[in-house]
């Protein structure tokens, strides 16, 4: 077991009334425990929660007046990582549950349909399985730049193939439609981690369907994958943006902090939460 602390720290100037829709709180899901989590809100207004059954992603909405609107996420996680076996077969297409079966489809930043004759020339010679997951993750850390700031919100997998520059969405959401593109199913995970480097902010990794499970992979291999609190899982960038907005919004900060290690009892760190804080227990949030 492993106890990650997070605290997601959000601010934006609101230049008229604008409605958030947020999707920063940990995910309830089965490889992690949500212990304890708070959520501040300046200036204090009234939210709405709800999550999506399926995925375990968790929603905040809210009507903001306008001015400056801060958000304050924190929890404390402990995560649970189950062993990941060595080989994993691939499942046929039509043995595939309902429920999986559209993660095989192109979407909005993963076109597996344009990509499907690259994907097999560089990897449909290889043995299905694990280990082609592996070799489709290890291309794309060998033959991708990690650098922030030369891709867009609109970069697509394919022009990420054709750039050979990104960021960890855009590495994951290559490795998503290089998956696909195999018959293999695939989604985005978007989480926070502790990076060996900082700074922190939210982190993206893809996951295939191998053998009846879900298995994460990261090809920018900037921090352990069995760390990660998830956030969202979805089909791709667009099923998990941490924020969707809808009005005249400019972001003024985003301060995102990951801890790792034993904490006392009540969540609190070396930096003790602002007073202002209101603890909303697991079933208000």
């Amino acid at each position: 077991m492993h106890t990650s602390l997070v605290d997601c720290l959000l601010e934006y100037e609101v230049s008229s009334p604008a409605h958030f829709l947020l999707n920063i709180g940990a995910a309830f899901h089965p490889g992690h425990e949500v212990v304890e989590e708070r959520l501040t809100i300046t200036p204090s207004m009234k939210v709405r929660h709800f999550s999506d059954e399926r995925s375990g992603n968790r929603f905040i909405r809210l009507d903001a007046p306008k001015g400056v609107l801060s958000v304050n996420y924190h929890a404390r996680v402990q995560l649970h990582p189950s062993a990941q076996p060595l080989h994993l077969d691939e499942s046929p297409v039509s043995a595939l549950p309902d429920d999986v079966l559209h993660y095989l489809m192109p979407s909005r930043y993963c076109e597996s349909d344009s990509l499907r004759r690259v994907a097999q020339q560089l990897f449909g010679h290889l043995p299905p399985g694990m280990g082609r997951v592996r070799a489709v993750e290890s291309w794309i850390h060998e033959s991708v730049d990690y650098q922030p700031g030369v891709t867009q919100p609109t970069t697509t997998a394919q022009d990420v193939f054709v750039q050979r520059v990104g960021v960890c969405r855009d590495f994951a959401h290559l490795g998503i439609t290089l998956c696909r593109a195999l018959n293999i199913p695939a989604r985005l995970v978007v989480g926070y981690v502790n990076f060996a480097e900082p700074p922190q902010d939210f982190h993206a990794v893809f996951e295939a369907w191998l053998d009846g499970r879900w298995v994460l992979f990261d090809a920018t291999r900037m921090a352990p994958i069995d760390r990660l609190v998830r956030i969202g899982t979805g089909r791709d960038a667009k099923d998990v943006a941490f924020a969707t907005i809808f009005g005249d919004v400019k972001m003024l900060r985003k301060e995102i902090t990951v801890d790792e290690g034993e904490f006392p009892a009540d969540g609190k760190g070396s930096d003790a939460e602002p007073a202002a804080a209101a603890s909303l227990g697991l079933a208000g949030f």
